[in-house]
């Protein structure tokens, strides 16, 4: 029984079915609409806060190679998403992706923490929103709030946000009332971000110098800073690399986080019209949009004033007033409001794709996936969406919460990885004469020398084999890696060489196998060394996340599995498909038993 129950834990939904066009979702997105999608969600508050922050504190100049790097490891997992949404065109992204390759609990693992995801993300979007707008009444909301409305509980939040609650729903309305109608507030937000990002490399060009990618301890000491006296340890020791190059790799982790935002595209597979093709076009055309406007606001933000001088919380408009054009402030309010609207649209807009295509597999309540005729959109997944997002950034306190987000966004980007290698291998039909010719064979042979013109069961098994084991050790090297200051030396070095010998070994035998001839538009390159180390980034950013993130997110997991065991395992719509195919296979072995009788 318990074997039984193991089986139905990892049923999955069948390749052939999820890609049929029948949708009761509008199909009316294009490549462009797509990208608008894509760069609004990712191109957020990040390049008006993260990069000032990342310069001032970790990386100097060489922000724009820990840009590089964090755009390396974000293209990919966004050429894994891009195979994927060739091959599956259904909403629900990686969740979706999961339940066609790993199983059905997996699926909802990866689901269940996407909502997680994107209603955090959402409700701090809008926060950011609303301190944005606070910011240029000069405080006055924020004062209004304290005084006449404060909480006072802890973990909630100073007092409730209503001009964050009201842009939220605000919002959610607009999604409620068609895609196509979300798509063109985007491009509109979008292209203003744009124009004023351009503005920002254009103008800070022309007070550039490249003196302040050269400045020596000697410069930072005669600087007008505060805390002279302890700047060498505050700002480093000068050069394009003041923090040496582990400062690179620290922003570069940081860095990442400003990538994410992209798979919002994934989640469209139903609603655009040419899936296959424009879902993996319009992923890399918006991380390349993105990584080229993270290097151009970094470059020129450290040309124009030393990295040291940038302001953490705005370094945009402090740096523009360093230079003395004040007026500058006005674009840029403009371009974050714009970049902070994008962002929040983007949020808000796959959280109900997810909800939707759980609630349609029976994982979650069904009603959720309720289509409205008129506007053909998921209307109640959408505005119990929303609501929730409105109803956390009205009452709590976020900022403990953020680092939530990063685990589902992690872990989805982890799952679609190793669905590639596993899908990439799986056979496309099994014959006994295969199977009888492996079995002739030794290991070693199976393992590095298949004759086998095709993928089997048994060297589709191996690879599956190969990819836990991957995972496995990819947890111990990088959580052994994150934790450099509480492991000696000795321990570090063998763990390392011997993880990554393994890996070496494991990633060789994947590589000699055979891979699907299954045909699709587009099929991430450099397998299978990109998902693996796809998954390696991807693991080593979860170890660096705190213990308390890590109790928070097992909460929420513990609320998920309760939902699932509770209503999801029974009602499943797979485990309807697997118990009516059982039921005939019965029906026909009493048939035949019965013809033979008689």
């Amino acid at each position: 029984m318990g074997r039984q129950t193991f089986y139905k834990l990892l049923r999955k939904k069948t390749i052939e079915n999820t890609l049929s066009e029948d949708t009761e979702l509008s199909r009316c997105l294009t490549t462009i609409d797509l990208v608008a999608l894509g760069v609004g969600s990712t191109l957020g508050a990040g390049v008006y806060v993260l990069t000032g922050s990342v310069a001032h504190d970790k990386s100097g100049p060489s922000i724009i190679i820990s840009f590089l790097i964090a755009a390396i490891a974000s293209i990919m997992a966004g050429l894994c998403y891009a195979e994927f949404g060739s091959r599956v065109p259904k909403a629900g992204s990686a969740y979706i992706y999961s339940y066609v390759t790993v199983g059905e609990l997996w699926a909802f693992v990866i689901g269940w923490n996407l909502i997680l995801e994107y209603v955090i993300g959402t409700s701090s979007v809008a926060r950011a929103w609303s301190e944005n707008i606070d910011a240029l009444t000069g405080g006055k909301l924020r004062e209004f709030g304290v005084s006449y409305l404060p909480i006072g509980f802890p973990g909630l939040a100073e007092y409730p946000d209503f001009v964050a609650f009201a842009i939220i729903m605000v919002l959610t309305a607009v999604l409620c009332f068609g895609v196509k109608e979300s798509a063109i507030f985007s491009k509109i937000f979008t292209c203003i971000n744009l124009l004023v990002i351009l503005f920002v490399i254009i103008a800070g060009n022309l007070s550039s110098d490249v003196k302040n990618w050269q400045l020596s301890l000697d410069d930072i000491h005669s600087s007008n800073i505060t805390y002279v006296e302890t700047c060498a340890l505050n700002f480093g020791q000068g050069g394009f690399f003041p923090f040496g190059f582990s400062g690179t790799l620290s922003g570069a982790a940081t860095c990442f986080f400003g990538f994410v935002g992209f798979d919002i595209i994934a989640t469209t597979g139903e609603e655009v019209i040419n899936p296959q093709r424009s879902i993996p076009l319009s992923i890399v055309i918006s991380l390349s949009v993105v990584f080229v406007a993270y290097l151009g606001i970094s470059s020129t933000l450290t040309l124009m004033v030393p990295y040291y001088d940038l302001n953490v919380g705005a370094p945009l408009p402090h740096a523009f007033g360093l230079i003395g054009w004040h007026w500058a402030v006005y674009p840029l309010a403009t371009g974050a409001t714009c970049a902070l609207s994008s962002s929040l649209l983007g949020g808000l807009f796959p959280m109900p794709r997810i909800v939707y295509a759980m609630a349609h597999d029976g994982l979650i309540f069904r009603f959720l996936a309720n289509i409205n005729q008129k506007f053909k959109t998921p209307v109640t997944a959408t505005f119990l969406s929303g609501l929730l997002a409105a109803i956390m950034v009205l009452l709590f306190d976020l900022e403990d919460l953020v680092d939530m987000m990063s685990i589902g966004t992690l872990l989805a980007y982890t799952l679609v990885a190793i669905c590639v290698l596993i899908i990439r291998y799986k056979p496309d039909k099994i014959t006994s004469k295969e199977l009888t010719i492996q079995s002739h064979r030794t290991y070693i042979d199976i393992c590095f020398f298949p004759k086998n013109a095709s993928p089997t069961k048994l060297s589709s098994n191996l690879v599956y084999g190969c990819v836990v084991a991957i995972g496995c050790l990819s947890f111990i090297l990088c959580a052994t890696v994150a934790n450099l200051t509480n492991v000696s030396k000795a321990y570090l070095v063998t763990v390392c060489c011997l993880t990554m010998f393994l890996i070496a070994i494991l990633l060789t035998i994947i590589g000699c196998q055979k891979q699907s001839s299954v045909d699709c538009t587009f099929k991430a390159p450099f397998v299978p060394f990109l998902p693996v180390l796809s998954t390696m980034c991807n693991i080593y950013l979860m170890c660096e996340l705190s213990s308390e993130t890590w109790i928070r997110f097992s909460v929420w997991m513990a609320i998920g599995f309760v939902i699932y065991g509770g209503y999801g395992f029974h009602n499943s719509s797979a485990r309807k498909i697997l118990n009516t195919k059982e039921l005939k296979s019965n029906k026909s072995d009493n048939q035949h038993l019965t013809d033979v009788l008689l």
